[in-house]
C-alpha cells in the first residue's frame, strides 16, 4: 500500500510516470524497504525520478537527500544541475547536497540508493572512486541502513575499456566492490531483468534504451 500511494501521488510529474512500465517504481520501494519517517539518500538522483518517489513515501517525518556527486557536478562545466526537487509543491522533505569524500548528509540514514550510474562513478574514477563512495555510504548509514545498487548489467568480466563504451558493469564486480567496504548482500531482485538483452550493445541504443536488462542488489550495513 505504501509504494502503491507514493506511485500515485499527484505530484509526479508526466514525464515520471511515463517511464514507471519500465522503472517499476513500487516493486523498487518495496524491494527497497522504505518506510514512513526514514532518511532515504537518492545518491546521483538525476532529475529526480526516484527522490519524489522516496519523498512520497517517507512522509513529512522522514527526509530524503538528493546527493549529486561533485564529479558529476565539475563534469557539467557550470551548467545548471536539474531543478531542484526541493522546490516543488509539498517536497519540503527533500534536500540537495552536494556529496565528494563524504555523502554529505547531516544524519545517519536509513537507506543509500543508487540508480544505473555506479558504473559511472567506476568509468569516471576507476576503482579508487567507487571505493571512496562504498566507503562514504557505509559511514552515512546506521547500523542495519542499507544499500540498494541498481544498475545495466554487463557480460561477465567486462574490462574497464567495455565498461566506458557499453555504460554497463558486471554484477559480480559491484558485489565484490561493496562487501570489500564491509557490507553483507542483504537481498537480489530480478524484477528488471531482460533476457532478451544480451548486455553487448551500449545501453543509449535505440531499441535497448530503457530496456536493459538490470541487476538490483541490496546490501546491509552491520
Amino acid at each position: 500500500p505504501l509504494a502503491a500511494a507514493a506511485v500515485a501521488d499527484a505530484g509526479r510529474p508526466d514525464a515520471d510516470k511515463a517511464r514507471d512500465a519500465d522503472r517499476k517504481p513500487a516493486e523498487m520501494l518495496a524491494f527497497a524497504q522504505v518506510q514512513p519517517g526514514q532518511t532515504v539518500v537518492d545518491y546521483f538522483p538525476g532529475r529526480g525520478y526516484f527522490t519524489r518517489l522516496f519523498s512520497a513515501a517517507v512522509g513529512p517525518q522522514g527526509s530524503v537527500y538528493a546527493a549529486a556527486p561533485q564529479v558529476w557536478v565539475d563534469k557539467l562545466k557550470g551548467k545548471p544541475l536539474p531543478p531542484p526537487v526541493s522546490a516543488e509543491p509539498g517536497r519540503a522533505n527533500v534536500h540537495e547536497t552536494v556529496s565528494a569524500a563524504s555523502l554529505n548528509v547531516p544524519v545517519k540514514a536509513d537507506l543509500v540508493w543508487t540508480s544505473q550510474n555506479y558504473h559511472d562513478i567506476r568509468i569516471w574514477g576507476g576503482a579508487a572512486a567507487t571505493a571512496e563512495l562504498n566507503k562514504a555510504v557505509f559511514d552515512a548509514l546506521k547500523p542495519g541502513g542499507r544499500y540498494i545498487v541498481l544498475d545495466h548489467a554487463a557480460q561477465p568480466g567486462l574490462d574497464e575499456a567495455g565498461m566506458a563504451k557499453l555504460h554497463r558493469i558486471d554484477e559480480a564486480l559491484v558485489k565484490k566492490e561493496v562487501l570489500a567496504a564491509g557490507f553483507v548482500l542483504d537481498g537480489e531482485s530480478q524484477v528488471l531483468r531482460n533476457p532478451k538483452d544480451d548486455r553487448g550493445a551500449q545501453v543509449f541504443e535505440t531499441g535497448i534504451r530503457a530496456h536493459t536488462d538490470q541487476f538490483i542488489l541490496r546490501f546491509r550495513k552491520p
